[in-house]
């Protein structure tokens, strides 16, 4: 049997469990409810060839809701062709979002000189490849952290022809 203090101690600790479920439950909501900037992926195009492989840059348009700039901390990607993965890196520091507004990103998506042979060799007839690009853009929140928003684009893209190597 519980002597009186035990009850005191088991009550009080019953009140300090719930008001902390409180608390979680009401910063849960808040937190969840904070707007967060938005992207989208407006264009991924062919940009050029040299020596290291074949250079696309993809276009990320990204809409901050806060007065302030937002810092970003990294923009990861992964680019696929029929679910193979052909490129993938990460793009430390790439700056900042300017305070309510656009900023427009470039991520530039180098393919590998032999994947891009390889894939030559595989669309003879057809210069074009199906992908997917996946995009992690991971940015610091005041009070809430580092957040990713992940995109993602699907569409064809050009390879390049022999006069582009040229």
């Amino acid at each position: 049997m519980a002597s009186p203090d035990e009850k005191v101690v088991e009550e009080k600790a019953s009140l300090i469990s719930g008001l902390l479920d409180k608390a979680k439950g009401f910063f849960a909501e808040k937190l969840a409810n904070i707007p967060t900037p938005e992207a989208t992926v407006d264009n991924v195009d062919f940009k050029g060839v040299t020596r290291q492989g074949v250079d696309y840059h993809a276009k990320i348009s990204v809409k901050n809701p806060y007065p302030q700039s937002i810092p970003i901390c990294q923009i990861s990607y992964i680019l696929k062709s029929d679910t193979r993965a052909i490129a993938s890196g990460t793009i430390p520091d790439p700056g900042s979002l300017v305070g309510n507004g656009t900023t427009v990103l470039d991520v530039p998506v180098k393919v590998a000189y032999s994947i891009a042979v390889s894939l030559m060799k595989d669309m003879c007839l057809d210069w074009d490849i199906d992908y997917q690009l996946d995009i992690g853009l991971t940015i610091d929140l005041p009070v809430v952290g580092d957040i990713t928003i992940p995109l993602s684009t699907q569409g064809e893209i050009k390879l390049p022809s022999l006069r582009d190597f040229f």
